[in-house]
């Protein structure tokens, strides 16, 4: 019998290799997840900015100024919050480390017993399960390793908060900008008439990103971008209607 090319897929993905390398690069740490976060931010935040300011009939020229200070300044304090938020969890989980080290010297014995009560819940018994704890306890990082997993849940690769704030920044400002791009047609007329040139890109903005949610995930990707413009889309409609209602402010 003939195979389907999804049986050969999945064969082709469990063989000894593949597994390898499988398991090896998922501990590897993600950016993606910045990426969408900064990408998304960045459109909808800007998008904002265009669509109150289309409500409130400012200039092209004014709502570009704000835009691009908006792009600029929040794409900066967002990095730096994402920078912060990583750094936390890997001094959380160095915090984490330093105390099973200690432990580890100080009381050996309840350290190993821990070991062994985590492995008996998971089923590993009698010489077994003794086996399991020699093995795991006989390596000082394998020990503390299984420990911060085990125990607390942690883990044991963390995303560069370099890294992080780069991507988070370099994809707010790139999505950032693409609301922006009609209102430099001119600088003179009301934001109102970039207003749908500006919501088409924007919209455009909003389905890629979540087309690339889908495509990454692997998950439907219709709906992932669907639900992407959907999202961005009720928070212009917010900005705009405040845009509307306080449009006697900007006069």
């Amino acid at each position: 019998m003939n195979s389907s090319p999804i049986d050969k897929k999945l064969r082709d993905e469990h063989t000894h290799d593949a597994i390898v390398r499988r398991i090896n690069s998922a501990n590897r740490p993600s950016y993606f997840g910045d990426f969408v976060l900064g990408a998304v931010d960045g459109a909808v935040t800007t998008f904002a900015i265009v669509a109150g300011s289309a409500g409130a009939g400012i200039s092209s020229g004014a709502a570009l100024v704000l835009g691009v200070a908006n792009v600029l300044a929040d794409g900066l304090s967002m990095a730096a919050g994402n920078f912060l938020r990583s750094k936390a969890e890997m001094q959380v989980a160095e915090r984490f480390r330093r105390m099973e080290e200690m432990h580890i010297d100080l009381i050996p014995d309840g350290e190993r017993e821990e070991i062994r009560q985590i492995f008996r819940q998971k089923g590993f018994e009698d010489e077994l399960l003794e086996d399991v704890v020699s093995v795991i306890t006989s390596d000082r990082e394998r020990w503390v390793n299984t420990m911060l997993a085990e125990e607390w849940g942690l883990s044991l690769e963390y995303a560069s908060p370099t890294k992080t704030a780069a991507v988070t920044y370099l994809a707010f400002v790139v999505a950032g900008v693409i609301p922006l791009l009609p209102l430099v047609v001119d600088l003179r007329s009301s934001a109102t008439q970039q207003f749908l040139p500006s919501c088409i890109l924007t919209a455009l903005a909003f389905f890629l990103v979540g087309w690339l949610r889908g495509i990454v995930t692997e998950r439907s990707r219709w709906a992932n971008a669907i639900e992407t413009v959907l999202l961005g889309g009720a928070a212009a409609m917010v900005a705009y209607l405040v845009g509307a209602m306080l449009r006697d402010l900007a006069f």
